[in-house]
């Protein structure tokens, strides 16, 4: 029986699409003087932030090109990011039924508390773990377990909730099942990231529930 929520942040529980575009195509535009198609930048969603800038602009510092794309962020994110229809009334809901919750996410605990604090929904999640928590990243299995841990959940009480590969993947190394949601806008990212499978595919928050109230 799932008695753990665990969240992917941007895509699943947010909808930051655009702010995270934008500011790829800001630092893009920024170094190179030119913007990039959106499928380039969606297959790398769910990445941590420096392992993109490192292969993307070989020439310059990652903390360099991430301080570019973070400030820009900053400025952009309060108009841009948006609440995804039902997605956090679902949380609630989970809330009231006694499920744990974490967020398992590659952004900073600070820009990630930003956004909670911005939508006033900080209080739906038990703990978090961000990139500021582990020196190993997605998708290799440590910030799940780490959730895990913090948490107190065994592997077979839990689920994750991503909209990415990277999310996916996670869940593959971790040994925890995993749903795809169908309001993603990701690319496949078969580039950098192969063989992930997930367990369930959700199109909408309702059909999310369903599958977690299923699992025995």
């Amino acid at each position: 029986m799932i008695t753990t929520i665990l969240w992917d942040f941007d895509g699943t529980l947010l909808n930051t699409n655009d702010v995270i575009l934008e500011s790829w195509q800001h630092t893009y535009e920024h170094y190179y003087g030119r913007r990039m198609p959106v499928e380039h930048i969606t297959k790398c969603f769910g990445e941590p932030l420096l392992v993109t800038m490192a292969r993307e602009f070989p020439d310059v510092p990652p903390k360099d090109s991430a301080e570019v794309y973070r400030e820009f962020q900053k400025d952009i994110a309060y108009v841009w990011a948006k609440a995804i229809p039902g997605v956090f009334e679902l949380v609630e809901r989970l809330k009231g039924e006694g499920y744990k919750q974490c967020i398992v996410t590659s952004r900073t605990k600070e820009s990630t508390l930003r956004y909670l604090d911005l939508f006033k929904k900080g209080y739906l999640f038990d703990d978090m773990v961000t990139c500021d928590d582990t020196d190993k990243h997605k998708p290799g299995p440590e910030p799940i377990l780490l959730a895990l841990k913090k948490i107190g959940c065994e592997k077979d009480e839990a689920i994750m909730v991503g909209d990415g590969v990277f999310d996916i993947k996670c869940a593959n190394n971790a040994g925890v099942k995993s749903v795809l949601v169908g309001w993603r806008i990701t690319g496949s990212g078969s580039e950098v990231i192969k063989d992930a499978v997930h367990d369930f595919e959700a199109e909408t928050p309702e059909d999310l529930l369903k599958i977690i109230k299923s699992i025995k």
